[in-house]
């Protein structure tokens, strides 16, 4: 699957004011925007052997991130799947029309949420980390073939970020 834009995926007015809305969309959909942080802390537990990391994008200058998502080296993962980290920041910023920055999560899923206006589990509909595991199992982790490309050697661990 190509990285493919959150916000082509961006929930409509009636599904941001209904939670039983939103939670009925596709898991794509879902996971793409309204649960994205869910999916990206989904998939670093799904792999604790692994250094899965957090990161985030936000518009530049901007402190709020708009959309979260699993690492590992160059790659990514989020709705659509395993990705090159570039491509999928490059898709968002095309489909936006304004530059984003990506930065590393260094906080747990409770501070994110605050910091970022996110909903915790229980704020859903229903919990959606079951979902979220259920999806992360969708996609074969690029490790199966593929050795990380560092190209930060720099990046924390990703035990840091918890």
């Amino acid at each position: 699957m190509r990285p493919e834009a959150a916000g082509v995926y961006r929930r409509t007015q009636a599904e941001r004011d209904d939670q039983w809305l939103s939670w009925n969309r596709t898991d794509q959909a879902f996971f793409a925007s309204g649960a994205c942080h869910i999916l990206a802390w989904a998939c670093r537990e799904a792999y604790p052997e692994r250094a899965v990391g957090i990161a985030a994008m936000r518009f530049v200058g901007e402190a709020r991130a708009f959309h979260a998502y699993a690492t590992w080296g160059s790659w990514s993962f989020d709705h659509s799947g395993w990705n090159a980290e570039p491509d999928l920041l490059a898709v968002n910023s095309d489909f936006e029309g304004r530059r984003i920055e990506r930065f590393e999560v260094r906080s747990g899923l409770a501070s994110f949420c605050q910091d970022h206006y996110s909903r915790m589990p229980a704020d859903y509909w229903e919990d959606p980390r079951r979902r979220a595991r259920s999806y992360v199992r969708r996609f074969e982790p690029p490790w199966l073939g593929v050795e990380p490309v560092l190209d930060d050697p720099g990046r924390s661990d990703p035990q840091d970020l918890a």
